[in-house]
């Protein structure tokens, strides 16, 4: 309950733009990165002196995004460019890594922050796939997969954990998941209840996020999950106005949520050994995650249930055909 409390009311930010270093020379992707917390997050990482890649269905949007972010500034080094892409339609992904790699040898973080909640019942993706569990897992998996060669490329002239893929949680996980993370059956037989497919979502992330931090922490490359906070953005466009209005008191302006995204992706308090764990508001690691989900984490010869791995083996057929 503690920790679950905390979340709900953090400690101030430990990383701002008041001692973000400069982040000049260095490349980041963003997902949904035209709007909310993927859009503070841009502009934090822009006037740092990065160059930010806005990856994103609508490039109305992005340049809206683009305006809006240099209008906060005249005097920034660093650029932005919208990198079009679709989560939810799988064959969109590799056109867009092929686009970025055109341009880019390195990338420095990806930030794998894009999702949707709680869509109308019965939402799907181009492919099939019940909608939040292709935009919040799957595209990102695919992403994430597609970018490794220049994740690895980049991070051999890198310190350790400089380079990172930052995936995206929920508070929910905690309070809600059912005991051990996910019930497999549920990819296929898809919940009647939004939320849990939301959840499973969610919990897929930390799973991911595991995985590949298992695969590639060797390679000096840092993977996290993170809990930006509970935060007044577009996610919660699909639920009833009464609960909008109801949790208003306990929710935050999206640039918290980028301050949590920002320690995940720069905080030099992170190495290598951090890889794999949870970071929650406004920029720390989870003191307490539950016992049932770190089990999860890890296979059955070293303690745990493995449901990790199965997860990480399920996404990786669901991928096979769009690399």
């Amino acid at each position: 309950m503690g920790t679950t409390f905390s979340q709900f009311f953090p400690p101030p930010p430990a990383l701002t733009e008041a001692n973000l270093p400069s982040q000049d020379g260095r490349v980041f992707i963003v997902t949904g990165g035209t709007s909310g917390v993927g859009l503070e997050l841009c502009s934090l990482l822009y006037h740092a002196g990065a160059k930010v890649y806005l990856a994103g269905r609508s490039e109305t949007n992005a340049q809206a995004a683009i305006l809006k972010i240099k209008a906060r500034s005249t005097t920034s080094p660093g650029e932005l460019t919208f990198l079009p892409l679709s989560l939810d339609d799988l064959t969109t992904i590799k056109p867009a890594v092929d686009a970025f790699t055109a341009k880019e040898s390195r990338l420095d973080v990806l930030y794998n922050n894009a999702g949707v909640s709680l869509p109308p019942r019965g939402s799907v993706s181009v492919q099939g796939h019940e909608l939040q569990m292709t935009t919040n897992c799957l595209g990102h998996h695919l992403l994430t997969t597609l970018l490794l060669p220049t994740l690895l490329h980049t991070a051999e002239g890198a310190n350790p954990a400089a380079v990172r893929v930052v995936w995206i949680s929920s508070i929910a996980v905690d309070a809600s998941a059912p005991e051990g993370g996910m019930n497999m059956s549920e990819l296929t037989d898809i919940p009647s209840n939004q939320q849990r497919s939301y959840l499973n979502s969610k919990t897929g992330n930390w799973f991911l996020a595991s995985s590949l931090a298992d695969q590639l922490g060797s390679r000096g490359i840092l993977s996290v999950t993170q809990n930006p906070g509970n935060l007044k953005t577009g996610l919660l466009r699909h639920l009833p106005r009464i609960v909008g209005f109801a949790t208003s008191p306990l929710l935050y302006p999206a640039k918290m949520g980028a301050y949590t995204e920002l320690w995940a992706g720069l905080s030099e308090q992170l190495g290598i050994e951090e890889g794999g764990q949870y970071v929650v508001p406004w920029g720390r690691l989870h003191p307490n995650p539950r016992p049932d989900l770190v089990a999860a984490l890890k296979a059955p010869e070293d303690g745990g249930t493995g449901v990790a791995a199965m997860f990480l083996e399920w996404c990786d057929k669901q991928i096979a055909d769009f690399q």
